[in-house]
């Protein structure tokens, strides 16, 4: 062990408690990166300076679980992974989870380690139910109560390619089943892009949107030349196909009433 060489008094568990940390946690405690060496105040941190550094190969993510040694942040002892430390005894965690060799002192997040996740999860224990096939933890509403798609957690949102499974952003599960981050899925439909980016399937009721555009098109005459042309199409969300009139506004699934469809001919008189 490595430490101070003035003796330290030993301190009440609560001693520093949310005075120390980084932008990611508080904590009192730091951890020695087992793949560099090297001192971070969290996991998060060490990503964030190895995959910025300017050689492609030296970009790595630290393994949570192979951590084997942390610092306190009150008596700057460095000593094997454990909740109170050996020679000032503050709590370096309120919550600890000796798995994930995770520390934090804000416990208003409910954390919670999931055995089958493999991970702790914020939001409290009884809030959450783990869905196997999606492969992970989702809030109870969603039980029984949702589209599965196998491991659809272990994947990058398809907005700003931050892997899901263990991000510590809040997510969406799409109706298509797909998911993505809270955040990105609202600035999408923000710029009134209603279609998941994976599957192309709707993402909000779009019923009152087709309705709308049913009397657009009944008031907008399409010129003589392409009155009687018809094209196939293909339904995005019911993956019906159908022959249709062409129109310049939008092309009606005949099976599910849905605009969101694609060509898949080109215009051919009927």
């Amino acid at each position: 062990m490595a430490g101070d060489s003035v003796i330290s008094p030993q301190r009440s568990k609560d001693f520093g408690k949310h005075e120390h940390g980084c932008d990611h946690y508080k904590r009192r405690c730091k951890i020695l990166a087992p793949c560099c060496n090297k001192i971070f105040p969290c996991r998060h941190c060490h990503n964030e300076t190895s995959n910025s550094l300017s050689n492609p190969k030296d970009h790595h993510d630290l393994v949570r679980q192979d951590v084997k040694q942390v610092i306190c942040s009150i008596c700057n002892t460095q000593q094997e992974v454990t909740q109170v430390c050996s020679h000032c005894g503050v709590n370096m965690g309120e919550y600890f989870c000796d798995i994930c060799k995770f520390y934090d002192d804000d416990i208003t997040k409910g954390q919670f380690h999931c055995n089958d996740c493999g991970i702790c999860r914020v939001g409290g224990r009884d809030k959450f139910f783990h869905c196997e096939k999606c492969g992970s933890c989702y809030t109870v509403d969603l039980r029984d109560n949702h589209f599965c798609v196998e491991n659809s957690m272990k994947s990058y949102c398809p907005i700003c390619f931050e892997y899901l499974f263990d991000s510590v952003k809040s997510t969406r599960i799409m109706k298509c089943g797909h998911t993505m981050h809270m955040e990105c899925f609202s600035q999408m439909t923000m710029q009134n892009h209603y279609r998941c980016p994976i599957c192309c399937k709707a993402v909000l009721d779009m019923s009152a949107f087709w309705e709308d555009l049913d009397m657009d098109i009944d008031a907008t005459r399409m010129p003589a030349e392409y009155q009687f042309e018809v094209v196939s199409i293909l339904c995005n969300d019911c993956n019906s196909t159908s022959t249709v009139q062409f129109h310049v506004l939008g092309l009606k699934c005949r099976q599910c009433n849905s605009y969101n469809t694609r060509r898949i001919t080109a215009p051919a008189n009927h």
